[in-house]
């Protein structure tokens, strides 16, 4: 079935997701979506074409073979990375959405990168407080990968211009950011983010979108 396969890529993109993260994705148009998803995540569980973490609630699902332990410590910064993308296309479906972007070593390390709204974003998930010594030394990673300009041969790049990602740091804390040749957000939320979006773009400011 197609949304079987939905949720096998879903899981497989974002490592796991919730029984409620699966419901809101692919259940929530149903006149019964949690008995409908129960259902259908028994039967792929009974297929051994996913696994689960019965020792939380609601369980929390991975695909199979899983990269992820049952009991690992970053699968609340995977549900958070869920959670980010479902308050995106609560807007717009993304484009592109690719958790935990691979780049070279001495790049940085970004949990999500995205073409949403028709512009390029790499977005920080922040769980934590970080010192401000630390998130300089993440930024830094990132001037990196803006100063070796291999960004320029990115697939996703439009022809008529080279556009170098936002970066959004999805946090409660407020750093203190010394300015970059890019754009850095600091919100606490995808909705919060749009705001400081328009603001912006109301007092005159200029935004990132490319087609």
């Amino acid at each position: 079935m197609n949304r079987d396969r939905a949720i096998l890529d879903d899981l497989r993109r974002f490592r796991c997701m919730s029984r409620n993260d699966i419901i809101d994705l692919h259940f929530k148009n149903l006149k019964n979506p949690i008995t409908n998803c129960n259902i259908v995540l028994k039967r792929l569980r009974r297929d051994k074409l996913i696994e689960a973490n019965t020792s939380q609630q609601p369980y929390v699902y991975f695909p199979s073979p899983s990269t992820v332990k049952r009991d690992s410590q970053k699968i609340p910064h995977f549900l958070a990375i869920v959670d980010v993308y479902k308050q995106m296309i609560k807007h717009e479906r993304p484009r592109q959405f690719t958790v935990e972007p691979k780049y070279s070593k001495d790049y940085m390390e970004p949990d999500i990168f995205t073409i949403w709204r028709k512009a390029p974003f790499f977005i920080e998930v922040q769980r934590s407080h970080y010192s401000d010594k630390v998130m300089f030394a993440k930024l830094q990673r990132y001037q990196k990968y803006y100063d070796s300009q291999s960004w320029h041969e990115e697939t996703w790049q439009p022809k008529s211009r080279k556009v170098f990602p936002g970066v959004i740091i999805i946090t409660d804390v407020r750093y203190s950011i010394p300015d970059y040749p890019f754009k850095i957000y600091q919100d606490a939320s995808i909705n919060e983010f749009l705001q400081t979006i328009q603001e912006i773009t109301v007092n005159g400011g200029t935004n990132i979108k490319f087609k």
